[in-house]
């Protein structure tokens, strides 16, 4: 009868140790897709940083395009 319980117990706790086993693979699994989002992350804000930095000198070029204009319509005396 000892026998008995003592397989039974070295059963349960062989399911564990598998269960924990599967735990981990999954843990460690889940740990690398975060990661890779994460790099991803930072790639996309690094490309949406450069994006806002060439609509900003957009802005600026268009600034000085329109006061140029405004200078040669006084010079032509247009406006």
């Amino acid at each position: 009868m000892t026998d008995n319980i003592e397989n039974l117990i070295l059963e349960h706790l062989k399911r564990f140790q598998a269960g924990q086993d599967r735990i981990e693979r999954e843990l460690k699994e889940i740990k690398s897709r975060v990661t890779t989002l994460e790099a991803t992350t930072s790639t996309i804000m690094q490309y949406l940083a450069q994006m806002s930095g060439s609509i900003a000198e957009q802005h600026v070029r268009y600034d000085n395009l329109e006061d140029r204009i405004q200078r040669i319509e006084r010079r032509l005396e247009l406006s």
